[in-house]
């Protein structure tokens, strides 16, 4: 039977997934920078990028990356905050998603065949670039 976690623990990490949704940009990092892993997800599997993405932050997204978050890590439903960015249409976010290398290809659905199913033809445009 495993323990139920520290209360202070769950209410920083609620705080630092806010921070990811809200593009609170120097805040996170500087938790980062104090050792929260980059890659921290919550209980859905979504990390702080896909957070940051999917709300429209490409500056948080920027620095995540930065500090060594992945790029291309899906949630739990398959996804890749690249694809939610294209979801959202979210340009400037896919923008700094690629210059970070994210794969449009990945994902289910990928951000391709997000990108398709929204009529994203900017962002398709994008894709043809790599």
């Amino acid at each position: 039977m495993s323990e139920a976690p520290d209360p202070e623990v769950v209410e920083l990490a609620t705080r630092i997934f806010a921070m990811a949704r809200k593009g609170e940009t120097e805040e996170l990092t500087a938790y980062l920078d104090a050792g929260v892993p980059a890659d921290l997800t919550n209980d859905r599997g979504d990390c702080l990028v896909m957070l940051a993405a999917y709300h429209g932050h490409a500056d948080t997204v920027r620095a995540l990356l930065a500090r060594g978050a992945q790029v291309d890590r899906v949630n739990d439903r398959g996804q890749t905050a690249l694809a939610g960015a294209v979801f959202k249409g979210e340009t400037d976010v896919v923008r700094a998603l690629l210059e970070g290398g994210a794969d449009p290809a990945a994902g289910t659905p990928s951000a391709v065949d997000t990108a398709r199913m929204f009529g994203r033809a900017e962002v398709l445009e994008l894709f043809g670039r790599l």
